[in-house]
């Protein structure tokens, strides 16, 4: 079926409809919702609280840009909803910022290892960690998103880096190769 003509059955609530959308889209924004998340069963929360907003939201889409885009902002601000209502920002002094080092990861290990690496963050450096590197957005964008300063995402950012680097480090001092691929 023609997306656009999908898209205007879903908003006239027809549940077949609705149902097709979500199996095109579901496992794209499973992936978004799992990197935002703190585990896996957090993101199916928050993956179907996406699609109850976007089907609640649909006839908001005047099919101006992209429609997965569209779906992928809904379902970003879910996840990032979930921890705005939290006080799990804290606020710094932007003087005692330290300069971000370049951090390199070795592209010997795993997606899965190094997502869950990301996922085992703290929330507060999680969600900038993932807005910043995976997400390209600023830090002047994430401190609107997030309702923080810049300073606290330069902060989280940079706190966010240490503890995967420091993860990391350890991982390779022990020997424990079992994370990498082998095959």
């Amino acid at each position: 079926m023609e997306l656009k003509k999908l898209i205007k059955r879903c908003k006239d609530q027809d549940i077949s409809s609705q149902k097709l959308l979500y199996e095109m889209f579901s496992s794209v924004l499973f992936s978004i919702s799992l990197k935002y998340s703190r585990n896996y069963a957090e993101a199916e929360d928050n993956l179907q609280d996406a699609f109850i907003q976007i089907f609640e939201k649909i006839h908001q889409f005047e099919h101006k840009g992209s429609f997965e885009g569209w779906l992928k902002r809904i379902t970003v601000n879910i996840c990032l909803q979930r921890y705005r209502s939290q006080k799990v920002f804290e606020l710094v002094n932007e003087d005692a910022l330290q300069a971000d080092d370049a951090y390199v990861v070795d592209e010997d290990y795993s997606l899965s290892f190094l997502l869950n690496c990301i996922q085992n963050l703290p929330n507060r450096y999680r969600l900038v960690f993932n807005l910043y590197v995976l997400d390209g957005f600023s830090h002047n964008e994430i401190a609107l998103k997030l309702k923080i300063s810049e300073g606290t995402s330069k902060s989280n950012l940079s706190r966010a880096k240490d503890i995967l680097r420091k993860k990391i480090n350890a991982i390779n001092e022990e020997g424990m190769y079992s994370y990498k691929i082998d095959n």
